[in-house]
């Protein structure tokens, strides 16, 4: 059963613990007895998940912006794209296409 927040005129708020099924119901205030109708003062908690999941939610939180890298160069320091040598299997277009002339195109070079 899940605490529901309830608040009285007289006293003030509390918690109680009811069914789903009364969630909307109001309760009687445990010390005047009156009538209190069901008030929602605190954000949900979400205490179910297990300590590895909140820990995955607070890295992709952390990370979603700017993902963390090993290097500043995305490929190997022999790359031809990166080291600035220019690749004799690749042709490069003036809108900076790429064509693969003397090796097979199906292959992938990163």
């Amino acid at each position: 059963m899940p605490p529901y927040e309830y608040l009285c005129a007289r006293c003030g708020p509390f918690t109680q613990m009811r069914s789903m099924a009364e969630y909307d119901l109001p309760a009687g205030c445990p010390q005047c007895a009156s009538e209190a109708p069901r008030v929602i003062l605190t954000a949900p908690n979400c205490s179910t998940l297990s300590a590895q999941a909140r820990i995955a939610h607070a890295t992709n939180e952390r990370s979603a912006n700017a993902p963390r890298r090993l290097s500043t160069q995305p490929h190997s320091a022999g790359c031809s794209c990166c080291s600035g040598r220019t690749n004799r299997m690749v042709r490069k277009g003036k809108g900076g296409s790429k064509s693969f002339p003397n090796s097979r195109p199906w292959m992938i070079c990163h």
